[in-house]
């Protein structure tokens, strides 16, 4: 089996998904440093799709730059799926840890990462009419990522292609579930704050009264 340095075995994972994941996985191969930086430049892309896109293509309109969206976009959403996945995949019998979800599911990003950054950048330079160009690109990145993804959640868990499907979809269904607790005990967490803060005020107006 090769021998390759840890990017080399990023390069080797995205151009060849039919087998990279699976190589990877027998030569327990992949560093978390490498994944976390691949997320880092997925939270940078969000940020340059949004702010820095061609006003002819994307015109924003915000002007207060709030940078909880993007952290949302990437970091949380990534948390996420890692979590939903190794739990969904406990339960399915998967072999996979969350070390190798984790790192598997973030070379797979590449592609998807990569596309934002160059349809960023041309669109500066390309007009209205040209847009099919950048949308090829998109489709490319998007198709080519979630091919990855497939491969590397079939290769990490050792599954037949239906539990593969079945696995994502769970997965999909247990980060709604998370994401609505997640939402629904920061709501409660703002209220209860709100509510403290409230008798604070009171107490400190009585005080001073």
């Amino acid at each position: 089996m090769m021998d390759l340095t840890q990017a080399q075995w990023v390069k080797y994972a995205v151009t060849h998904p039919a087998e990279g994941f699976e190589d990877m996985r027998w030569k327990k191969s992949g560093s978390l440093k490498i994944a976390f930086f691949i997320v880092f430049l997925l939270f940078l892309s969000r940020i340059a799709v949004s702010r820095l896109y061609g006003f002819q293509f994307y015109a924003t309109y915000d002007k207060i730059f709030n940078i909880m969206p993007y952290i949302i976009q990437s970091f949380v959403l990534f948390a996420v799926w890692v979590v939903g996945n190794w739990s969904v995949c406990t339960l399915l019998d998967g072999e996979g840890t969350m070390r190798n979800i984790c790192i598997y599911s973030a070379y797979a990003l590449i592609p998807f990462v990569a596309q934002s950054f160059i349809t960023t950048l041309l669109s500066h330079f390309l007009i209205r009419d040209e847009s099919v160009f950048i949308q090829i690109i998109q489709i490319i990145g998007t198709v080519w990522t979630v091919i990855l993804l497939f491969s590397a959640i079939r290769s990490v868990h050792q599954y037949t292609f239906g539990k593969t499907v079945l696995a994502i979809l769970l997965t999909i269904a247990a980060m709604l579930i998370m994401l609505f607790l997640l939402v629904l005990s920061m709501s409660l967490l703002q209220q209860v704050y709100i509510f403290l803060y409230t008798i604070y005020t009171e107490i400190s107006y009585r005080v001073r009264v």
